[in-house]
């Protein structure tokens, strides 16, 4: 009996053939900017103002990218003035071919300056594969989506996934918090939306207008109905989100991603000595910065992604000492625990597997 042999695409053929994958990538791409053996790629197809230093880019990604669940985040890798960057943001999936990038220019921020300001209809981006657990219940039920700045773009998600499977029949409130009017994104989406469908409402707060509406506090607890049954979701600062976990403590469910880290406090001052284990190093570092960083300004690459305690690729054994969650305020002075070294400062001397 003959073994048919199974057809290899050219692809798949130029893989075997070629050794050095970069080079087999870098030819590939003379011929189209999105062909390539191993990497999740895409195409920024269009370019729109979406608010106030904030822009939605329309990407078209290969057969390599993984398209995650709506209110999941992407690694991206971008090159800027040489240097290789990753950062993570919440995609919304458009179609089978495309999804919307949504990103607010931060104070200093290097990629996200990039996007906003340089980024250009043509660039090709990488993508890693998708993480978090900020998802949608299996079934409809009452929720709550609490949202600070550019903290609205996972919720832009979960709500196009449950418009597209018409799953928006139970209520659904969304508490947007913005500084100033035109940091509004996607207005006339979500009037759409609340026009189409009588179960969603929303409501805009603005911080530093003259009518500016207050900070997240236990009034706008009020406001939500049926807590008790409702799955409430909150992206923002980690001081927001913080907030959020206590006034809504009593919700049946709490679901939170925090993309920015709480003030160095007054009393988180001084230096402790950190033992590296694999490295078999010693060094002195900065109490009340994240550990990462610290490391890093030592001149030590520890594997990395978000920088937001979310991915999981910074965490490592702590054998012993005490350390500060720097997104809840929490301390752990348990030896033997995982520590996520983005989002943990040091409160004393450490010992952790590095």
């Amino acid at each position: 009996m003959h073994v048919l042999e199974k057809t290899k695409s050219p692809l798949g053929s130029l893989a075997e053939s070629v050794i050095d994958q970069h080079a087999a990538n870098f030819w590939l791409q003379k011929f189209n900017s999105l062909w390539s053996i191993n990497q999740a790629l895409g195409k920024i197809v269009q370019k729109e103002n979406s608010a106030q230093n904030m822009v939605s880019l329309t990407i078209q990604f290969n057969r390599h990218f993984k398209v995650g669940q709506a209110g999941q985040h992407h690694p991206i890798f971008v090159e800027v003035n040489g240097i290789r960057y990753e950062r993570s943001y919440s995609l919304t999936q458009l179609d089978a071919q495309h999804v919307l990038l949504t990103v607010k220019k931060v104070d200093q921020g290097k990629v996200s300056s990039w996007l906003v300001e340089q980024a250009q209809v043509g660039d090709i981006l990488e993508f890693g594969q998708p993480y978090g657990d900020m998802l949608l219940p299996t079934q409809a039920q009452p929720m709550v989506l609490l949202a600070a700045g550019s903290g609205i773009t996972p919720m832009l998600s979960l709500l196009k996934a449950l418009a597209k499977t018409d799953q928006m029949t139970a209520p659904i409130q969304l508490l947007y918090w913005v500084k100033q009017y035109a940091d509004f994104a996607f207005k006339a989406l979500f009037e759409k939306l609340a026009e189409q469908y009588p179960n969603f409402s929303f409501q805009v707060f603005y911080t530093q207008e003259e009518d500016a509406g207050e900070r997240l506090n236990q009034d706008h607890a009020t406001l939500v109905t049926h807590i008790e049954n409702s799955v409430v979701y909150a992206c923002g600062p980690s001081g927001f989100v913080a907030q959020a976990e206590q006034l809504f403590a009593h919700a049946q469910s709490f679901k939170s991603e925090a993309f920015s880290m709480s003030t160095v406090e007054n009393s988180d001052i001084g230096f402790v000595n950190i033992t590296l284990l694999k490295s078999k190093k010693v060094v002195a570092i900065p109490k009340g910065q994240s550990i990462l960083t610290s490391l890093e300004q030592q001149n030590i690459k520890p594997t990395h992604g978000c920088r937001m305690g979310i991915c999981n690729k910074c965490v490592c054994n702590k054998v012993e000492g005490s350390t500060k969650n720097m997104v809840n305020g929490s301390q752990n002075s348990e030896p033997g625990n995982v520590l996520k070294i983005c989002v943990n400062s040091a409160q004393s001397d450490l010992v952790i597997d590095l």
